[in-house]
């Protein structure tokens, strides 16, 4: 007796050695059961426009939550009868369950039943890898155990409803429910509701959007489950069997304002990180007026058609031009409308903020600036005639007018109306380039520029972004607000997370960015942008075309919106002759202005008390009388104004 009880205290022993052995196994690096207690699942994060338009969700896994009481019987049911009849019974597992999907593995020589109850279905979902293996199916038993230990059933059901894939990339049953049939799950019959509680046995495979007749199929399927179950009676069950499918109708390709969406996410990853921006459920609400946007990507639309068919008309084939437009709010700085290019989901490469081109003479307003700042009048003569410039090594310079026409003596205003290109390099050379370049800093360009002579004429590479910022500093008293995207960013608890503050820089005194205005106005009253006198509204601005017509562009404000348009072609060859900033790009920015001021009250642009207004001659600078025929309005710092004679 002894020596048998010494084997069986061994025996004991060892067994109780394997029982422990193959507990530590199960429950070695499984999660504790508590993190639920705190675990929110990944979110949907919205962005919107100022005009409270939703622009995009954005979401590493896009869920819903719902509560219990949202979701109708008709689905709790069905899900139920399909995926664990004995939910509201069982301890967490269904030991009658295993043991026949045991006999059929074992007889197929493979997985081919998993008898896993809803609470092991959770617990994989949420805790575990889907790789099926005996050892997983251990471990998703013992977490289901400890699931119904510490939470009801009903909150069991719950954070399954709202957790469980159900394919086409969607999650949870409102999810689903919106993204199938285009309405919250509250509102499903009892066919939709039958759907979607089909899904869980293969989500991808019975998704309707893949596969609407296999849908079909398991829906079907699951009606007579539920009939047979006497959940539903022949009746219901026969009418909802005939109902069509009937799926939301799915979105169109266009996407609202994608190159802006992606400049938002871009800022936001940054400032408060991708994991919180994809996970965190938070409210972006954006500087963007989707009114305007839709007005900006008519326009380009409009004006690259319409280019491109004067290309193909003169033989100019591949790659199609391309454009950019954007448009800044003048006094916060706020992007109002961002198109960066033809088409997003073709390149994704943004025009508007990304690119790199010389903007030619729509660069001379920045020399003219400074000028002013210096203490030049707008009715300083200039010579307009042929000049080489000696460079180092003998390699000299002789700029040319676009026009290859020379005018003598001319005012800085008649040089600027007229875009002349010999006035401008002769005033960048008595003001010193690096001093052009410095201010150029100061109104918002963040790219190097190259501080020699040719910076007049707008050789050094720009961003679309940045140059109108500097534009807006004119119409804003010389203020430089530097571009913002995001107005607020709240949490989905509503508490703000981030408000960004506007970054100023006084880049321009008041009285003389009153004046670059005023010389702006008679481009467009006077000279290349005579197209947009159409608006009737105080505007200002300026063409800008580089060399052999690659680049094309209007720049331009009215008193409370600053936008700039770029037309070119990536590849940086020709849009074609006489492709101009005036032909290809002001049209553009003539059809979006229009719509931008349509509902807008009418504004003059600033008159600050240091400066005065005078009528002269736009040729000569003398004072003329108010009724003389070549008499116009300009602007003059205290002090500088010509005398009348």
């Amino acid at each position: 007796m002894r020596k048998i009880s010494i084997i069986l205290l061994l025996a004991g022993g060892v067994l109780s050695g394997v029982v422990i052995g193959i507990l530590l196994a199960l429950t070695h690096d499984l999660p504790s059961i508590r993190a639920l207690e705190t675990f929110h699942p990944p979110a949907v994060t919205r962005i919107f426009s100022a005009d409270h338009v939703l622009l995009a969700e954005i979401y590493s896994q896009k869920r819903e939550p719902v509560t219990l009481d949202k979701i109708p019987k008709a689905l709790k049911d069905a899900l139920l009868v399909t995926e664990d009849r004995n939910f509201y019974h069982h301890s967490g597992i269904d030991i009658k369950g295993i043991f026949r999907a045991a006999v059929k593995d074992v007889l197929a020589g493979h997985f081919v039943e998993g008898a896993s109850t809803l609470t092991q279905q959770l617990a994989k979902t949420l805790f575990l890898t889907p790789k099926k293996s005996l050892l997983r199916k251990a471990r998703e038993a013992f977490l289901a155990v400890q699931l119904e230990r510490r939470y009801t059933k009903d909150e069991i059901l719950a954070l399954y409803l709202n957790q469980i894939y159900l394919g086409s990339g969607t999650y949870g049953v409102q999810t689903a429910a919106k993204r199938y049939f285009g309405k919250p799950v509250s509102a499903l019959d009892l066919a939709q509701c039958a759907l979607i509680a089909g899904l869980p046995k293969a989500p991808s495979r019975y998704s309707p959007l893949a596969n609407p007749q296999l849908a079909v199929s398991r829906r079907n399927l699951v009606l007579r489950q539920m009939k047979d179950a006497g959940l539903i009676s022949s009746r219901d069950y026969a009418r909802a069997r005939q109902q069509p499918l009937r799926l939301a109708p799915r979105k169109s390709g266009a996407l609202k304002a994608p190159y802006f969406v992606d400049t938002v996410k871009s800022i936001l990853e940054k400032q408060i990180g991708a994991a919180r921006l994809y996970r965190g459920g938070l409210r972006v609400v954006t500087s963007l007026s989707y009114k305007l946007q839709q007005a900006a990507r008519q326009a380009l639309d409009t004006g690259l058609a319409a280019l491109e068919a004067r290309m193909r008309k003169a033989g100019i084939g591949q790659p199609p031009p391309q454009g950019a437009l954007l448009a800044l709010d003048v006094k916060s700085g706020g992007i109002l409308a961002m198109v960066g290019g033809r088409d997003w989901a073709q390149s994704s490469f943004n025009r508007a903020t990304q690119a790199l081109r010389q903007p030619g003479s729509a660069f001379k307003p920045i020399v003219y600036a400074c000028a002013i700042e210096r203490g030049y009048a707008q009715n300083r003569l200039l010579l307009d005639a042929p000049i080489v410039f000696k460079g180092a090594g003998g390699k000299d310079w002789q700029p040319e007018n676009f026009s290859h026409r020379y005018h003598g003596e001319m005012t800085l205003r008649r040089a600027l109306v007229l875009s002349e290109n010999i006035p401008a390099v002769r005033l960048m050379e008595a003001l010193g380039p690096a001093s052009v370049a410095a201010l150029a800093h100061k109104l918002g360009i963040t790219t190097p520029l190259t501080a020699d002579l040719s910076l007049a004429l707008g050789t050094s590479e720009v961003k679309l972004i940045d140059l109108t910022a500097a534009y807006a500093a004119f119409a804003n008293g010389g203020l430089a607000i530097r571009p913002q995207a995001v107005l607020e960013v709240s949490d989905a608890d509503g508490d703000v997370l981030w408000r960004p503050k506007p970054v100023v820089t006084a880049a321009l005194s008041r009285a003389g960015a009153a004046i670059i205005c005023n010389m702006l106005q008679a481009v467009i009253q006077e000279g290349t942008g005579k197209k947009a006198r159409i608006l009737q509204r105080p505007v200002a601005g300026k063409t800008g075309t580089t060399s052999n017509f690659r680049d094309a562009l209007f720049v331009g404000f009215s008193p409370s919106i600053a936008a700039g348009v770029w037309i070119g072609r990536d590849n940086a060859q020709t849009l074609g002759r006489g492709e101009t900033g005036s032909r290809a790009a002001l049209p553009v920015w003539i059809a979006f202005m229009r719509q931008a001021l349509a509902d807008r009250l009418y504004e003059d642009f600033d008159m600050p008390d240091d400066a005065v207004q005078v009528y002269m001659d736009p040729a000569t600078g003398q004072a003329l009388p108010p009724s003389a025929r070549r008499a116009v309005k300009a602007l003059f710092k205290r002090g500088t104004a010509p005398a009348p004679r």
